[in-house]
């Protein structure tokens, strides 16, 4: 009898997710689920202020906009099913769900690399050339960046789902995982997958460095040009723009490297999904908070919002 069955044939997942004690589970289950109704809350609350209020009608705000609908996507695609793991300690789901869930999380996850980097690009071109800036940063401008952004994000996507969905896999059908993770689902294959780990690689070189790398090379040039800043004042305004996105980029680039970009020698089941709940719970909830602890006028349009709601009460 052969080993192995066609994929079409495959019609559903069991994800084991964590193999805690129960105690720990529902301990982790709280947590999480204090994490995602948070992050929900927070990005869309940066969401209304950006666009009720008009102080935050401008091209930094539009991204950051973008960026808090992706988080909210992004973890409402994997969260959920993470929680079910808690406390079922598996879950099931369709290889169409599956296949939904991958695709979600990957185009979400690669329209953020490149959103990121426009974003530098944006405070590039306001603290480098700021005279310039309205000019090449017009409405219909940044509208178009977003649009390639989001296209590119759900279009590069379709190389990794394919290459993961596409193998042959045998009869046991069990992802030692929260969630339909490429890297998990690959293992169940019942055939050599060294060339489509190799693809995945050299997908997700490409996908992470070169957004990276525009990051880097824009914010030699911010630093640069924001120590050569004659007052004290300008240069205190232009690192704390910056350095809540530079924060961001950190721990979204982070946890995204330590998670694709190893060697196969170096993968530990039990570390990705810790790595994985971080990156698809955690970033997400950071990403608001770190934006408006650290931003003057998104604290301002919060606290106009409260006044007039609760004006509006009384």
């Amino acid at each position: 009898m052969s080993q192995t069955i066609n994929q079409t044939m495959v019609n559903e997942f069991i994800l084991l997710g964590f193999s805690y004690q129960r105690q720990i589970k529902y301990a982790m289950f709280s947590i999480f689920l204090v994490i995602y109704l948070v992050t929900i809350v927070a990005n869309i609350i940066i969401i209304i202020l950006i666009q009720v209020d008009s102080k935050l009608h401008s091209p930094m705000y539009f991204f950051l906009c973008n960026l808090s609908v992706i988080d909210l996507w992004y973890s409402s695609a994997n969260v959920p099913k993470g929680l079910e793991g808690f406390i079922e300690g598996r879950s099931v789901i369709t290889f169409a769900g599956c296949a939904a869930q991958m695709y979600c999380a990957l185009s979400l996850g690669i329209t953020q690399c490149i959103l990121l980097a426009v974003m530098a690009w944006d405070r590039y071109i306001a603290i480098c050339n700021p005279l310039n800036y309205v000019m090449v940063m017009n409405r219909s401008f940044c509208i178009r960046l977003a649009a390639i952004t989001w296209c590119s994000g759900f279009l590069l996507s379709v190389v990794h789902v394919s290459v993961t969905l596409t193998v042959p896999f045998c009869e046991h059908h069990k992802i030692d995982y929260p969630s339909c993770e490429v890297t998990a689902v690959l293992r169940l294959a019942c055939m050599d997958i060294r060339f489509r780990e190799a693809v995945i690689f050299l997908m997700s070189v490409m996908i992470l460095l070169v957004p990276f790398s525009i990051i880097l090379f824009t914010y030699s040039y911010i630093i640069s040009t924001i120590l050569r800043m004659p007052t004290t004042a300008g240069r205190q305004n232009a690192f704390s723009t910056c350095g809540s996105h530079l924060l961001v980029v950190t721990l979204f680039f982070g946890t995204a490297i330590a998670m694709y970009m190893r060697p196969r020698s170096m993968i530990s089941p039990e570390n990705d999904k810790v790595i994985s709940m971080f990156y698809g719970a955690v970033t997400p909830m950071l990403n608001p908070l770190i934006y408006s602890m650290r931003n003057k006028d998104v604290v301002q349009a919060f606290h106009k919002l409260l006044r007039n709601h609760i004006g509006s009460k009384d």
